[in-house]
């Protein structure tokens, strides 16, 4: 194991601060080299999916000559969402389709199977309608998938020919199974039509209801899988919407013991041994990521918690083991490292680094993103996290306030964030708050900021200036907040309900008028997505009317740039322009307009990026000064 640490220290990585040089825009928004990555059963393969402007593409590589074997490309707007190893030749993958940076991919659009060159390629009949379930390491032919209409069923696959075998259905109207290790469907788990959370064990041949919750309320247990013999089940318990606790149970009696909690956050992910009969750790977002190592007896445990070790002051996600126990494949990063894989020898005790992410970014370079925690006016305790401009002393800074997108079920986390990068670099302290409504720290914690998109969730927003204004970090007369989505609404809303606190604000394909949002945005076009949002907007128009930055434009003083994507469907440009001729009625007009008419929710290509950014940081610039340059680097 110790033969990790001159790896590392060759690349640069552990390195201090060095005075800090203006990097290019373009360095920090071109694509990564990956994404997503895999290890294949026998640890000989990599899958990597690569992200290139308006699509991704998957990629195998061979992980000894790191040469390519295979590649898939399916065309503009398509996106690899599952990419699963059935066997060391075979793989099983699902497509979905994105239009924006800051969309969701919407939807499963096809289903395939392929052997890792690319031959023997197999489209899944109706593969929109299906979802993996388990991968059975035990079976190279067959996996598990799941499907909902009106019902959900649970079908063996057979990924060589593409045909399907009933194994269960389930009295859900959509959801998923959890199966033992011999493939038996145990629990079904998922909701019914009116957005009720739904738990189902299974008896025999007949399902027996444990818990049904209130719409659009997470269920109090979910079933996570089953130890080495089968005879207890892994589950996660959320008692009165409190954060994850992982729980040991009886299948039958429901009772058991708690193996781990964070108690202020859920758990992020979970690592299985090799032959994936047992839990070992699961992981926290708490700040900085940390793995919990709940199996100490398990042989594979020491050698997870060594390479954890390893790496200090890193994040380490661990990608995959071989069947054997012995490749390991882990991406390492932190808040300064976009992240590098390496591939973990067992016999040799040594890693072979493999690909990084951006390998162009020096990490030296980068500034440090510090947790915080903020008590609100109510007393509910926020957090999140503050980058400061590497070298700087942390007095007296100017400061953006960078809300992320969602709200709920998104949140801000520790790792490389570009955005944040550039603002600190050029000479800005970045802060980024969980406020209430965020996803992570429990369904109550979210659930907080139903309804209150315009009031409470702004204050917290608002609190945490204060917080850092007390603290001497901030000068408070060199405030801006910039947010993309509903942080573009946060932007504009903190401007309005606080004219006096803020000198700019930046709105990124922002949502600008509630009603706008619930008649024309494509969320509004499903069943699904309108009952979403009935339940997370004021109920009557009036408190909608209140809660939309359209409404308060008069109270404005703040400088306003605004960002929008023409051919965006999930916030569409209506918003916008709602936001100009009201400003327009009341003698006002943005500062800066951006508006590119062939990007969506969130631009994608690299040149319209460095524009955006060229032109905000002139902005920023204008308003309340960060580090003072000649001219800025595109």
């Amino acid at each position: 194991m110790r033969l990790l640490l001159p790896l590392f220290l060759c690349l640069g990585v552990l390195s201090g601060n060095v005075a800090a040089r203006e990097i290019p825009i373009r360095d920090l928004f071109k694509d990564a080299e990956f994404s997503q990555l895999s290890l294949s059963p026998d640890g000989k393969h990599v899958a990597l999916t690569v992200q290139r402007n308006d699509r991704s593409l998957l990629v195998v590589l061979d992980s000894d000559t790191k040469k390519v074997i295979g590649s898939w490309d399916h065309g503009e707007n398509y996106y690899f969402r599952q990419v699963v190893w059935v066997n060391e030749e075979r793989l099983l993958y699902t497509t979905s389709f994105k239009t924006g940076r800051f969309d969701y991919q919407v939807g499963i659009r096809d289903m395939y199977a392929s052997n890792i060159d690319g031959s023997k390629r197999l489209v899944i009949p109706h593969g929109n309608f299906y979802q993996l379930v388990d991968d059975l390491p035990d079976d190279r032919n067959n996996v598990l998938v799941t499907r909902s209409i009106e019902s959900a069923f649970l079908f063996k696959l057979n990924v060589y020919t593409g045909k399907f075998n009933t194994v269960a259905t389930s009295p859900m109207d959509f959801g998923s199974f959890v199966v033992d290790h011999a493939g038996r469907p145990r629990y079904a788990v998922g909701g019914m039509g009116d957005g009720s959370s739904v738990l189902y064990r299974r008896d025999g041949d007949a399902w027996t209801l444990l818990d049904r919750t209130e719409p659009f309320v997470g269920g109090s247990m979910v079933p996570a899988g089953f130890n080495a013999d089968d005879s207890k089940a892994y589950v996660f318990k959320r008692q009165d919407g409190a954060p994850d606790a992982l729980w040991m149970i009886d299948p039958a009696s429901g009772n058991g013991e708690q193996l781990s909690s964070n108690g202020t956050v859920d758990v992020d992910d979970q690592l299985w041994s090799s032959d994936h009969k047992t839990l070992l750790a699961v992981r926290y977002e708490d700040g900085i990521p940390y793995w919990d190592f709940i199996a100490p007896n398990h042989p594979e445990t020491a050698l997870f918690a060594g390479l954890v070790k390893s790496f200090p002051d890193k994040a380490v996600d661990f990608r995959g083991i071989s069947s054997d126990g012995n490749r390991v494949l882990m991406r390492v990063y932190s808040d300064r490292d976009p992240g590098q894989v390496f591939l973990f020898d067992r016999k040799a005790g040594s890693a072979t680094f493999l690909i990084g992410s951006m390998e162009w970014i020096k990490p030296a370079e980068m500034a440090a993103m510090k947790p915080v925690q903020v008590k609100a006016r109510d007393g509910m305790v926020l957090h999140g996290y503050l980058t400061l401009p590497a070298g700087s002393d942390g007095k007296n800074l100017p400061l953006i306030v960078n809300p992320h997108g969602g709200p709920h079920g998104p949140r801000d986390s520790w790792g490389f964030n570009p955005e944040v990068q550039l603002l600190a670099n050029r000479g800005y302290a970045v802060l980024q708050m969980n406020y209430r409504g965020s996803g992570g720290y429990g369904d109550r914690y979210m659930g907080a900021g139903y309804r209150k998109w315009g009031t409470a969730m702004q204050d917290d927003l608002t609190d945490s200036v204060r917080w850092a204004v007390s603290q001497g970090i901030v000068d408070p007369n060199r405030v801006c907040i910039y947010g993309a989505s509903y942080g573009g609404y946060a932007a504009l809303m903190s401007a309005v309900r606080e004219p006096d606190l803020y000198k700019c604000s930046v709105g990124y394909v922002g949502v600008y008028d509630l009603e706008v949002q619930r008649r024309d945005s494509d969320t509004a076009q499903s069943e699904y997505g309108r009952s979403y949002l009935s339940m997370v907007f004021p109920d009557s128009l009036a408190e909608r009317n209140a809660q939309s930055p359209v409404q308060g434009v008069s109270r404005i003083k703040a400088a306003v740039m605004l960002v929008h994507g023409a051919k965006d469907e999930r916030v569409p440009i209506k918003h916008m322009h709602a936001l100009v001729d009201r400003m327009a009625a009341v003698g006002k007009q943005p500062e800066d307009t951006v508006v590119e008419k062939k990007e969506a929710h969130g631009f994608r290509d690299i040149e319209n990026n460095v524009n955006l950014y060229t032109r905000m940081l002139a902005f920023f610039g204008k308003h309340i000064g960060g580090k003072q340059t000649s001219a800025q680097t595109p």
